[in-house]
């Protein structure tokens, strides 16, 4: 079972919310999900994400792969390091 660490979508027409979840990669966007990890209002300027960092933690030490959305939320908070360019 490959397990990813994603947004699903909540909130009405032009008003997102999302929600960061752990969830089985082959489940619908917003199927059932294995953990909640946190929340993602994009609307708000600031203090738009709210983190449960100790339990991110936790997923990506167990091997869960963030997508590249929830990765640069994840590196905003300080939760992984950000990747280094070389050149």
């Amino acid at each position: 079972m490959a397990v990813k660490m994603r947004l699903t979508r909540l909130g009405d027409k032009k008003s997102p919310f999302y929600r960061v979840v752990v969830i089985d990669s082959h489940k619908a966007r917003d199927g059932q999900y294995v953990d909640l990890v946190g929340t993602y209002d994009p609307l708000k300027a600031e203090g738009g994400l709210k983190l449960d960092v100790e339990k991110a933690k936790k997923w990506i030490e167990c091997g869960v792969q963030p997508t590249e959305t929830v990765k640069s939320l994840l590196v905003k908070e300080g939760v992984i390091a950000p990747k280094k360019i070389k050149g």
